[in-house]
C-alpha cells in the first residue's frame, strides 16, 4: 500500500470531521488524535518521503521506540491512533489495507497507582473557602468564594472530571431530586446523585450569586465576565485552596476523583457501582483502585494493629 503525504493530509480533514460528528469526540481528544498523526506527516515530509508505506510506518514507530525518551505508553497511545485511522480509511473504501497490519511489537504499560488525598487532608480543602471568607472584604470577592466552594465540593462529592464540571448547565442540575447530569467521553450521558445535604446549601448559595454575574452562558459556573469557566480555571481556584489548606502541594484536581473513588471503596461500596458512578466503560479501569484501597488497609495494619505489639 502507497498513500501520498498529500492525500493523507486531506484524509486527515475528512478524519477530523468523522470524529467530530460521528463519534462525537471532545474537541481535546480529537486535538491528540490529529496532533499524532500531523506529525507523522511532518516527519515523512522532514525525511522526504512522499508516500507513506507500511515500511516507513514501522520505520516512524521504531524511530518513536529508540530515538525519543518517550514511555512505551506514549508510544503505544500513538500506536492506537495510527491503528483506528487507517481501519477508518479502510472502512471507508480508502485505502485497500491498513499499513500498520502486522505491525507486531508489545507494549508494557506499567500500572499507576491512583494520587489520592486521605480523608483529613480533604476535610482541610473542603473547609478551606470558609476559613477564607473571612478575610474578604469586597461582596465580589465573596461570591467568588461561594463559587469557589461550590466546585470543590462537587468534584469531590460525586467524582466527576473537571471537564465535565465545567461543562453542566443549569438544566442539567435538579437541586430538588438532587440529581445532575453528567456528560462523559464521547458525550456519555450519567445521572449522578449528591447525597450530600451541605453540598446542595453550597450550590444554592452559588446559585444567588451567579445572578450579579450578568450571565452570558447557560453554564452552571461562571467567571467574572458571565461565561463559561475553563477548565484550567479550575485547576488555578483548586491550587489557591489547595494551598490555604496546606494540603500535598503536587494535588491536582484529578485528585479529587481519585479519592472519592478511593474513599468509596474503602467504604464498602462495589466495584461495578463505583464504575457507574466514575463512567468507566471497563471494569478494569476502576479496578485499580481497588490496589490503593489494600494499599491503605496495609499501611493502617502494618501501624495500627494491636497484635503487633503483643510479647506473644
Amino acid at each position: 500500500m502507497k498513500l501520498s503525504t498529500n492525500d493523507l493530509s486531506r484524509y486527515l480533514r475528512q478524519y477530523e470531521v468523522y470524529l467530530s460528528v460521528e463519534r462525537n469526540l471532545s474537541h481535546k481528544s480529537i486535538k491528540a488524535y490529529l496532533s499524532d498523526l500531523n506529525r507523522l506527516v511532518l516527519w515523512l515530509n522532514a525525511n522526504e518521503m512522499n508516500d507513506l508505506t507500511g515500511n516507513n510506518l514501522r520505520m516512524y514507530l521504531e524511530h518513536l521506540t529508540s530515538e525519543q525518551t518517550l514511555k512505551d505508553s506514549t508510544i503505544k497511545r500513538k500506536y492506537i491512533c495510527f491503528k483506528a485511522f487507517f481501519n477508518y480509511l479502510v472502512q471507508n473504501g480508502d485505502i485497500e489495507e491498513s499499513p500498520i497490519y502486522g505491525y507486531g511489537k508489545k507494549f508494557k504499560t506499567a500500572r499507576r497507582i491512583p494520587k489520592t488525598l486521605s480523608v483529613n487532608e480533604i476535610e482541610k480543602l473542603l473547609n478551606a473557602p470558609q476559613e477564607h471568607m473571612a478575610h474578604l472584604h469586597t461582596i465580589f470577592r465573596k461570591r467568588i468564594n461561594l463559587r469557589n466552594a461550590a466546585i470543590i465540593e462537587l468534584l469531590y462529592v460525586i467524582g466527576i472530571r473537571i471537564g465535565e464540571l465545567v461543562n453542566i448547565d443549569l438544566d442539567h442540575i435538579d437541586l430538588e431530586e438532587r440529581t445532575v447530569l453528567i456528560f462523559g467521553k464521547g458525550r456519555k450521558e450519567r445521572l449522578l446523585y449528591i447525597s450530600s445535604e451541605e453540598v446542595i446549601q453550597k450550590i444554592k448559595s452559588w446559585l444567588e450569586a451567579r445572578e450579579h454575574f450578568r450571565p452570558q452562558s447557560q453554564a452552571l459556573f461562571l467567571n467574572k465576565y458571565g461565561q463559561r469557566l475553563s477548565i484550567y480555571s479550575i485547576e488555578d481556584i483548586f491550587s489557591k485552596y489547595r494551598d490555604l489548606a496546606k494540603v500535598s502541594k503536587t494535588s491536582t484536581p484529578h485528585y479529587l476523583r481519585h479519592s472519592f473513588a478511593t474513599h468509596l471503596l474503602n467504604n464498602g461500596a462495589d466495584l461495578r457501582s463505583v464504575q457507574e458512578i466514575l463512567g468507566h466503560t471497563n471494569v478494569s479501569t476502576t479496578q485499580i483502585y481497588t490496589e490503593v484501597s489494600v494499599e491503605r488497609k496495609k499501611d493502617v495494619l502494618s501501624r495500627f494493629n494491636p497484635r503487633n505489639n503483643l510479647k506473644v
